[in-house]
Formats: C-alpha cells, sequence, structure tokens
C-alpha cells in the first residue's frame, strides 16, 4: 500500500510504499475512501518543512537548546546523526478520514468488518490503510457520504470551540478567521440558533463564506467595524468569541477582547498568540478559554490508546461522541458541509493538491484526496529476495525501531544480515528498511517469527510488550536481544527464565554500561576477590508526569525502566548477588516513582548506593560512579573518564561518553557467530531483573 509522507528536512513529499499498519489491541483497521486536508494545521507543517535550516532554528528553539546539550553528551557526530535521523524520515500527514473496516482486533467490541467509518488522530494519516484506536473512530450512518465524513475530525474541532463558548439559542457569536474551521464554526452557531458573525483579514474569505448564506461577514480592515458588531449585538457586544484564525499577529486577540460582551467568552481554537492586551479583558471580566482539538479525552493517552472511555455522566461529550454528534447533524440534515468541499485530489496528486494550498495558488476551502478503491494492495514490502541461512550467520529481524533503536541499536550491527522489520508506523518501518538494508517490512509479528531464514530477534518496543515478545520469539528458538527492562512483572520474568531455559535461542538484555570500556578499564583495576564500595549517582532529569513510562502498564516506572541497568552495573562490578536492599525515595509527583536512594548489600560484603534523582540540575553530570578498594579510588565521569585516587591525570579520557551500546551488540553477535553461550549468563539476566523487582516492592512499602 502507499502512505503520503514528506521529510522534515526539505519538505520533500512523496507517496511511499509501506507495510500494512500493525492491527495492535483496541485497533481497527480501515481502508480509506476519502481523507481531508486540514489547511490550516498541515498547510504550515509543509511550509515550515521546506524552510531552511537556519530558519527552523529559529521556530524552534527549545528543540535546538536539546540538540546543544544532546552534543555535549555524545559529541558533535553522533548528535548530527541523531538530528538527522529525526529530519531524514518521512514524516507522516492528515488526521481525519473515512471508509471501510476491513479488520479489527480481537478486544474490539463497538465495529465490525464491513462498517463504514470516520477516524481521527495521529494513526488517520494518508495513507491507503490506516490502523485507528476504537475511541477514535465513528460509525458513518448510510445517509452521509464517505467524502464528507472525511472532514469529521475538523468538524469536532469546530464543535468542541461552540461547546466552550457556552453559546445559547438566540444568542450570538463572533468567528474570527474563516478557513475551513472557521466556516464549519459558522455553519453549526447557525444550526444552534446562534446568530453567526464572521471576520477574516481576506476578502476572498469573506466572499465564499457569504455565499453559504452568511450575511453578517466582514474584512477585518472595515471602518467601523467593531462598532458595527457591537451594533449587531443589540450594542452589549457579542455573548462569545471563538477565533479559528492562524497567525502570529496580536489582532484577533485583541479584537475579541473589544467586541466581547462583558463577562462573554473568548475561545481561542487556532493557533495564535496570547499576549493580549490586558485592559478590555480585564474591565469586563472575560473569560478566556483554550480549546484542545475536538474534546476531551485528546491527547489522553488512556482514552486514545487503551480504550478507556469517561462515563457520559461526567463528560457529555468526549471526542467520540463529539465526532458522533457530527455525523448525526449530517445524517439529519441539520448541517451540510458538502459546499465546503472546494477540491478534490485523487491520492497519486496529493503533492499537487498541498502545493495549491501552500502557494495559495487558488481559492481553497475543504480539499480532499480520493483513493483507490478497487486497487490491489501489497501488505508487506520486499525489497530482497529470500537468502539462505547459513551456520554461524546472523541474520536478525527488529521488532519496534524507534528512536533508540535508529541511535544506538542499528548503527551499531555492521555484519548482521537484517532481514524483516515490523514497527506501529508504516512509514517508518519503511524508512528503517531502506536506510539499514532490511530485506523487507512486514505487518504481523507473527509472520517476522515464521520466518525460516532469520535467527536472531531485535525487540525494541514500549516496555509493555517486551515479555510477549521475548516468550514468543524464544519459543520460535530464535536468539533475542530485548532492550531495558525485559519485562514489567515478577511473574513475567518467572516464564521468560523457564522458557529461556528450554530455547535453542540466546537471550541478552541491553545491559550495555558493563559493555563499556570505561568499564572495562575500571574492573580490570578491581581485586575480584576483594569486596568493593561504590557511590553511583544519575542525574536523570524529570519527564513530565504523564509519560508513558510512568504508566505501571506501558512503561512500568523510571525505576523498572532505566534504573535496573545501574543496578545491573552495580552488581557486575562487585562480582556478587545481592544479599539486601534498602530504598528511600522522594515522592517528586502523586503516583511517580523516579527519585529514590538504593543502597544494596552483596554477598561478598561489597556495597552499593545508587542515587537515582530526578530532580537535579541540568548542569550536573549525568552519571558519576565512584569506587572504593582497599584504600584505592576511582571516579568514572559521564563514561568520558576514568580516575583513580582524584588526582592528576585520568586514567584514561575519551572525546564522547562511551556507554557500552557497540561492545555489548559485538559481544552478543560474536556468541552467535562463535555458537557460544549469551555474553550475559541467564542466572545474571535473571538476578538484576529480580533485583529491580524486589526494590519496586521496598518503595511500595
Amino acid at each position: 500500500m502507499e502512505q503520503l509522507v514528506q521529510q522534515l528536512k526539505d519538505g520533500t513529499m512523496q507517496l511511499l510504499e509501506v507495510p500494512f499498519p500493525v492491527l495492535g489491541p483496541g485497533m481497527v483497521m480501515v481502508r480509506n475512501h476519502y481523507s481531508a486536508i486540514s489547511a490550516g494545521t498541515e498547510g504550515k507543517t509543509v511550509n515550515d518543512a521546506r524552510l531552511g535550516y537556519l530558519a527552523k532554528a529559529r521556530a524552534r528553539q527549545n528543540e535546538v537548546k536539546k540538540v546543544v546539550k544532546a552534543a555535549r553528551t555524545y559529541g558533535l557526530a553522533d548528535t548530527y546523526k541523531m538530528v538527522m535521523n529525526k529530519l531524514e524520515a518521512p514524516s507522516a500527514l492528515g488526521y481525519s478520514c473515512a471508509g471501510e473496516v476491513i479488520a479489527i482486533a480481537d478486544d474490539v467490541r463497538g465495529f465490525r468488518v464491513g462498517d463504514r467509518v470516520a477516524c481521527a488522530g495521529g494513526s488517520a494519516v494518508h495513507a491507503e490503510v490506516v490502523a485507528v484506536p476504537e475511541n477514535l473512530c465513528a460509525k458513518v450512518p448510510e445517509s452521509v457520504s464517505l467524502d464528507e465524513a472525511s472532514m469529521t475530525t475538523i468538524a469536532a474541532i469546530a464543535l468542541q470551540g461552540i461547546r466552550l463558548s457556552d453559546t445559547q439559542l438566540g444568542g450570538n457569536a463572533v468567528v474570527i478567521g474563516l478557513g475551513l474551521i472557521g466556516k464549519m464554526t459558522m455553519i453549526l452557531l447557525r444550526a444552534a440558533g446562534v446568530r453567526p458573525i464572521g471576520v477574516d483579514i481576506d476578502a476572498r474569505q469573506v466572499e465564499s463564506t457569504r455565499a453559504l448564506g452568511f450575511d453578517h461577514v466582514f474584512v477585518r480592515e472595515q471602518h467601523g467595524i467593531e462598532n458595527e458588531i457591537i451594533d449587531l449585538c443589540e450594542g452589549f457586544g457579542t455573548d462569545a468569541v471563538l477565533i479559528t484564525a492562524g497567525t502570529s499577529s496580536l489582532d484577533p486577540v485583541n479584537l475579541a477582547g473589544r467586541v466581547a460582551r462583558p463577562k462573554g467568552k473568548v475561545v481561542i481554537v487556532g493557533n495564535v498568540p496570547t499576549g493580549f492586551d490586558r485592559k478590555d479583558f480585564y474591565r469586563k471580566e472575560l473569560d478566556l478559554r483554550m480549546s484542545a482539538s475536538y474534546g476531551p479525552g485528546r491527547y489522553d493517552r488512556a482514552y486514545e490508546e487503551e480504550g478507556l472511555d469517561y462515563p457520559i455522566g461526567y463528560v457529555r461529550w468526549t471526542e467520540n461522541r463529539n465526532m458522533q454528534a457530527v455525523l448525526a447533524m449530517l445524517a439529519s440534515g441539520a448541517v451540510d458541509f458538502s459546499p465546503l468541499i472546494s477540491h478534490r485530489f485523487d491520492f497519486r496528486d496529493a503533492r499537487q493538491a498541498y502545493d495549491m494550498i501552500v502557494s495559495k495558488s487558488e481559492e481553497f476551502a475543504g480539499v480532499i484526496l480520493a483513493y483507490d478503491t478497487g486497487k490491489t494492495l501489497a501488505q508487506k514490502v520486499v525489497r530482497k529476495q529470500n537468502t539462505p541461512m547459513k551456520s554461524g550467520v546472523v541474520v536478525a529481524s527488529f521488532i519496534g525501531a524507534g528512536s533508540f533503536a535508529q541511535n544506538f541499536l542499528l548503527p551499531n550491527l555492521a555484519g548482521l544480515h537484517l532481514r524483516h522489520i515490523v514497527t506501529a508506523r508504516p512509514n517508518n518501518a519503511r524508512n528503517v528498511a531502506d536506510k539499514y538494508g532490511f530485506a523487507g517490512a512486514l505487518s504481523s509479528v507473527e509472520e517476522l517469527l515464521a520466518d525460516e531464514h532469520c535467527n536472531t530477534v531485535f525487540v525494541a518496543t514500549r516496555h509493555d510488550t517486551h515479555a510477549q515478545y521475548v516468550l514468543a520469539a524464544l519459543r520460535a528458538g530464535k536468539n533475542v536481544f530485548v532492550e531495558k527492562p525485559l519485562c514489567l512483572h515478577p511473574d513475567e520474568l518467572e516464564e521468560i527464565a523457564r522458557v529461556a531455559a528450554q530455547s535453542a535461542g540466546r537471550l541478552m538484555v541491553g545491559f550495555n554500561r558493563r559493555f563499556s570500556p570505561v568499564t572495562d578499564g575500571l574492573k580490570k583495576e578491581l581485586k575480584p576477590s576483594r569486596p568493593v564500595s561504590m557511590h553511583y549517582q544519575i542525574n536523570a532529569g524529570a519527564l513530565p508526569a504523564d509519560h508513558w513510562v510512568h504508566d505501571p502498564k506501558t512503561g512500568g516506572g523510571r525505576i523498572l525502566g532505566e534504573a535496573c541497568h545501574f543496578i545491573d552495573l552495580a552488581i557486575f562490578l562487585s562480582g556478587s548477588k545481592v544479599q539486601s536492599i534498602q530504598v528511600t525515595s522522594l515522592g517528586t509527583s502523586p503516583g511517580v516513582e523516579d527519585t529514590a536512594a538504593i543502597v544494596l548489600k552483596m554477598v561478598n560484603g561489597s556495597v552499593a548506593v545508587i542515587n537515582y534523582f530526578s530532580n537535579g540540575h541540568p548542569s550536573l553530570p549525568k552519571e558519576r560512579l565512584e569506587v572504593q578498594q582497599d584504600g584505592q579510588f576511582w571516579q568514572v565521569e559521564d563514561f568520558k573518564k576514568l580516575r583513580k585516587n582524584g588526582l592528576g591525570k585520568p586514567l584514561k579520557t575519551w572525546a564522547k561518553a562511551q556507554k557500552g551500546y557497540g561492545e555489548e551488540l559485538q559481544a552478543f553477535a560474536d556468541s552467535i557467530r562463535k555458537g557460544e553461550p549469551a555474553p550475559i549468563s541467564l542466572e545474571e539476566l535473571y538476578h538484576s531483573m529480580w533485583v529491580t523487582f524486589k526494590v519496586l516492592e521496598e518503595l511500595k512499602g
């Protein structure tokens, strides 16, 4: 199948042959008939991508700061590669489409194959097939055409703005910005018995809105416009102002303050600055509200990805119920959006549509892409033909390939035969396959594991799927490399240990620190027969409280997800198992455990104090390890320097952090080639994870 993508590097746009999306739990797979282009949002995205590097940097100064910080840790060369990985990756476009359901996940109850649906969100892209969470799909009534239904998500944005405005039957509202969402807002207000008044800086938009039957529409530059609007509202001012414009100017917000009545509502739907003139808002006690896209549930992972609905008694209008309301109004004839469809393009001509939008060569409103639904679609991408697997050759496939895999795993796999890749996003699968030379990109993990030409599987997905993929790969007799953590639950650890012990494949976890050249140099300095004391300070930095890593179901928390490999390093350096554990934590946010002091007492008498802190200053080193033994003292600074006894020249210095990614992968590959056991024994892997779970138990009391 094909998907429309663009490169953030230079805005290059193309139709890319990609595999079908993965049908995960709670997902609905839809063959698109139509998708709608949001000219404002997507037009800006495309235009920004076509800017030069300097203009991009000016527009994204926060991103520039992150790059500078990364360069201090990883060096200029590696940081440049990370940035280019992101800029050169094909980025998806679109968030509103409609089509026919062709498959559903086992746990989906509200839809069946053959249903006509409208889809929303980051998965509802311009592609021949999409897989969308159940809560972001709505059934399309038979009387509603799919081309009109493809604009449902965009209309839901307009509807949510109206809901926040608290307008009532017989009231009035001013709409500033008469693009597609502005026109939809005018139509919906009229249907609700509210008198709409439109304003735009473009006379063409004003005239096209007037052609829809609206009498009170004004060009912003019209003399006396503010007084005329106030007069239309019985001299008091408008009950509400909905700003659906996209601009860097403060004029829309300031105009809203001047034309609103006392105690009125100002709702920002579009992308405008909010540094407004305080006087009008203060004197009138205006209520300024931000509308978050198409309704409650937006940006809530539990709602959008996990399928958790909000009780209707507490949240009447969610994003899905807003979508249903739009479709119901279309079915009843209460609203008609068909006059808003100004252009239809075949999907294969999508680039022409965006060129028109960015250049504004024609007047436009609703721009629709139409798909060839009679076309036979390939579910996978085959780049190379099968080659027989030879003994001692590593033939590897990947499940998942996000930024971590692309920055730290794949660049360090020279000499491996890369077979297949499966990722959640089809465009990412194709990009990684092309960039690193995979034979093909698939849409099914089951097909990947059934491939007899593959003997090794890398699992680089979100934490909650690690255990299931590790178990499936081991049962298929594959060698398995999984990024930390190995699993999220103790019972999963027990099952993995049991299956791994019986599997023909090796198991390896990405405990990379023990493979670092810095660690190797330190280990050689230590006397294996003598206990050591360690103080390991990790300045992890804060993550937002709603980050997926903090979610117990998805990420397991930062102690389990990241601190596990600091625990593993301490065990490795001590050369002994853990005998006892003490943990003290500082709760930085409710439900978040990411700042803790962990004390490990080893069987051989060694002691490790691991301070995993998220509340440190960013100027501090990310990692600082101090080790003492028999009157000697060693210090590791961010895995760039190894000092002894704290004085004089370091034993060794590296230009960039040496965290052992390449070395661990080389050791794993060599074990397969030579037919040797995995670099970390199953017993060691088990113990490091077992200790981590015990740390979590201590944290929870």
